[in-house]
């Protein structure tokens, strides 16, 4: 009884051990809080393996990737460039803008408590966790993975170690399976749990560019799980879906691949639009000049971006009406991403622009992309 009196009021003093404050949370801001951590630790590794693919371009011939014997190693470099691929798309720039900055800001800005689904949201960062190793596993085991991030086939299942490939392929299903539980969470999120009065005509630009990303991520990324599971059976069970000696299309392979790999793209730049879109109006001290064309492009990119994947493939023998077709998409996807530069000129024009440190890297993104976009 003494016991029990003596530690009655105490249960509000324990704190959870360190570890499981993290690993156990399911706090929309922790979580996004470790997508961004997560993403620093995985660019640093990305970041160290293009500095080697710079040095090694540095001068002409083999200088640095050469085997213990002093032979030059032409498989590292292809190893190199698959691991780079692959941990920068995957690991670094879709975790810190979708994981990272939607997490943290995505239920601030709709006014809902957290997420829809809080532990479906924990489980989503940790899947990365053991889909790096595998990524990493694939590039140090055997000869390493030297298929370049796009895995085609026939060349991925003629490796001589099939292993590595294995390990690249496991990588990509287990950072897909957390992209897809991503994203039916944001899309749950954002349609279900806003507060009342927050219509969708309402709500921040970024709230609609991480929604159609998300969007995007939910049509496009069953394809290349799809297609990544035939091509790890043609590697190891011996089907043949790709393979050509067995009748087998290795063109279907980029079918599937680039119907996700090209959308990626605006998953990537959709969260920097919305971004961009935030930061001008902030600095502006504006509101964003048509907003609801801002917004609605934001959808139109989602739309034309799922048909035009086929601009990847001109020379692969695709029927001529299709690559017709994907020509005209592919000019006209640049309309609404014109119309958000010319929403953002819009809203600059005649304003007190303050040029903060934010806003000269927007200004920096926005010549970057208008030159290069």
């Amino acid at each position: 009884m003494a016991y029990a009196a003596d530690h009655a009021a105490d249960h509000h003093d324990h704190k959870p051990n360190p570890f499981w404050r993290w690993f156990g949370s399911t706090n929309h801001k922790d979580i996004g809080t470790l997508y961004l951590v997560f993403s620093v630790i995985t660019g640093i590794i990305g970041a160290a393996l293009s500095v080697v693919m710079r040095m090694e371009l540095s001068d002409p011939g083999v200088e640095f990737l050469v085997k213990e014997n002093g032979d030059p190693n032409g498989h590292f470099w292809n190893t190199i460039i698959t691991a780079h691929g692959v941990i920068m798309i995957f690991f670094v720039v879709m975790p810190a803008l979708i994981g990272g900055f939607g997490n943290w800001f995505v239920p601030l800005m709709i006014g809902a408590p957290d997420m829809a689904f809080p532990r479906m949201n924990n489980i989503s960062f940790w899947l990365l966790v053991p889909a790096l190793a595998f990524g990493i596993l694939s590039a140090v085991v055997g000869g390493g993975a030297g298929t370049g991030w796009t895995f085609y086939p026939p060349l991925s299942v003629m490796q001589p170690d099939k292993m590595s490939v294995s390990f690249a392929i496991f990588a990509l299903h287990m950072a897909g399976a957390s992209s897809i539980m991503g994203a039916i969470n944001f899309v749950t999120t954002i349609i279900r749990m806003r507060a009342p009065g927050m219509g969708f005509f309402r709500m921040p630009v970024f709230v609609w560019t991480a929604w159609a990303a998300q969007t995007l991520q939910l049509i496009g990324l069953p394809a290349l799980t799809g297609g990544a599971i035939m091509l790890l059976f043609d590697l190891s069970f011996g089907t043949s879906f790709f393979r050509p000696e067995g009748g087998g299309d290795p063109v279907l392979y980029q079918h599937f691949f680039w119907f996700y790999s090209h959308p990626a793209v605006y998953v990537m730049v959709l969260p920097v639009f919305g971004i961009f879109s935030e930061l001008i109006t902030v600095y502006s001290r504006k509101p964003l000049f048509g907003y609801k064309f801002v917004a609605l492009a934001s959808f139109i990119i989602t739309f034309l971006g799922l048909i035009v994947w086929v601009h990847h493939m001109f020379y692969t023998g695709t029927p001529q009406w299709m690559r017709n077709l994907v020509m005209i998409t592919t000019m006209l996807i640049a309309v609404p991403t014109g119309v958000k530069v010319f929403a953002w000129l819009g809203t600059s024009w005649g304003a007190k622009i303050r040029l903060t440190t934010p806003m000269l890297f927007v200004l920096g993104g926005l010549v970057n992309f208008i030159f290069g976009g």
